[in-house]
């Protein structure tokens, strides 16, 4: 889809900033919004949007819709596939003041809140009253829901308890011509007419913008217990990782760690944890489970302590506090972090079925011999999901731009022949768009476009993402 947007005027600002009390053009304003985590990208909006209502969005929208203005919707600006990225200038529609909890209802086991609330502050407020919202995304602390929201976002948990889509009941949503719409029901199960909300997650702010969200709640786990892996072969590691579903258990998380990857982080923030790392170790698995019997996860530890024994790995550390606990993951959440103090770097975000995470994580290792580059790797090995990190190092700049893409891509067609996909939580964004024809024939591609359309027939909602011709 090609549109032709309408730069800004100074008319355009006067009457957006009536619009939006919280308007603003400051250069220092523009820059801060210019960018999210995906590697070192810059894209200057023309002015920043900050609403504090569904009445306000929806008035920007309408006014932007009539005058082609491209509208980029931001979060917390903590994604790392450009998706936030308002590449078209235009306008940056910050939903941070749209923060509060609108209401818990503990009889239904629901929450309604608003795109800006912060994950963690989320899963705290709930855990007060002994309830859980499970999804966990590194970036948690500082990451909000509607983000997660946009991309379908995971994390370790997901494993277990599955992703963001598997939370949401129903979306507040203003659309691209400044209507507003709820999506579905606050009910647990909904066969009526097509599943819009559904549609809207992961769509990455293409689709509307979500302004408010109906959250599913479960009862919060009693106790768990946090198990450090050492091995001495990265693949022997993830050979592990299909073995210990096949012994029937299934735990709440269950992460990979190469040795880069935490030497990196040990490096970067040397008080973060105190781990003794053998010399011949070559990965790490991070095992959590979760439930609300000691008994039975005492009796699951022991067995995976035996399984495990079968894949050369070495002495298992049992976390004996919640300290040790929180430091561990910690550790894990700070790797992609770390990795980035390093060196600019591309973080893919491939999944495939679990059985084939040696392979993939082999094939990777040799693209990056072909081409030259360096690549950390980790992530949730219990769905499949690789991180795959590639730094830019002493690499050159045209080598970084072309040479790397073209490993890249190659990366991408070998998780396809796997039988995975480009992206397991992270979205295609600005980055990620060029790579869409490897998972998709035309035809599908086509389908989808066609769905953007009908959504959003000027194009002016998040703006060349997603699909490689826009």
């Amino acid at each position: 889809m090609s549109a032709i947007f309408s730069k800004l005027t100074s008319e355009h600002i006067k009457v957006l900033s009536t619009l939006c009390k919280h308007a603003s053009t400051h250069k220092e304003i523009l820059d801060k919004h210019s960018h999210d985590e995906t590697e070192d990208l810059r894209f200057l909006p023309s002015i920043v949007l900050k609403p504090e209502s569904t009445d306000e969005v929806s008035k920007i929208m309408a006014y932007a819709s009539a005058h082609n203005i491209p509208v980029t919707p931001q979060g917390a600006r903590t994604g790392l596939s450009g998706g936030a990225l308002p590449v078209m200038g235009g306008i940056a529609l910050s939903l941070e003041r749209m923060n509060n909890i609108v209401q818990l209802d503990e009889q239904n086991l629901q929450a309604i809140v608003e795109p800006g609330v912060i994950t963690q502050e989320l899963q705290e407020f709930v855990e007060q009253k002994g309830l859980f919202y499970p999804p966990d995304p590194s970036s948690k602390g500082s990451c909000f829901i509607g983000g997660n929201v946009a991309e379908n976002a995971g994390g370790p948990r997901a494993l277990k308890y599955g992703v963001t889509k598997d939370y949401v009941l129903n979306l507040e949503v203003v659309l691209a011509d400044g209507k507003v719409i709820w999506t579905g029901a606050n009910t647990l199960k909904n066969s009526t007419g097509y599943n819009l909300t559904q549609l809207m997650i992961g769509s990455e702010g293409t689709l509307g913008v979500v302004t408010k969200i109906v959250l599913k709640l479960i009862p919060r786990p009693k106790t768990d217990v946090l198990m450090l892996v050492p091995f001495k072969s990265a693949e022997k590691a993830c050979q592990a990782v299909s073995a210990v579903f096949r012994a029937g258990i299934v735990p709440c998380a269950l992460e990979f760690m190469e040795r880069d990857a935490i030497d990196y982080t040990l490096k970067y923030y040397p008080d973060i944890a105190s781990i003794d790392i053998d010399d011949d170790t070559k990965a790490h698995l991070l095992i959590s489970l979760d439930g609300n019997h000691a008994s039975v996860l005492q009796e699951e530890s022991e067995q995976l302590y035996d399984l495990l024994q079968a894949f050369d790995c070495g002495e298992i550390a049992f976390a004996d506090s919640q300290a040790q606990k929180d430091s561990l993951w910690a550790m894990r959440r700070k790797v992609g972090e770390a990795v980035k103090t390093h060196s600019i770097y591309k973080e893919e975000d491939t999944v495939v079925p679990r059985y084939e995470l040696p392979k993939l994580l082999s094939g990777v290792k040799k693209i990056g011999a072909k081409y030259g580059f360096k690549s950390v790797c980790y992530g949730h090995a219990g769905d499949g999901n690789l991180h795959i990190n590639i730094l830019k190092g002493a690499l050159n700049d045209e080598d970084w731009s072309k040479t790397v893409t073209k490993g890249v891509e190659e990366i991408f067609q070998l998780t396809i022949n796997l039988g995975g996909t480009l992206s397991g939580e992270h979205g295609i964004g600005w980055v990620q768009k060029g790579y869409m024809p490897i998972a998709f024939d035309q035809r599908t591609l086509d389908l989808m476009k066609s769905i953007k359309y009908i959504f959003d027939a000027k194009g002016i909602l998040n703006p060349s993402k997603i699909f490689p011709s826009t």
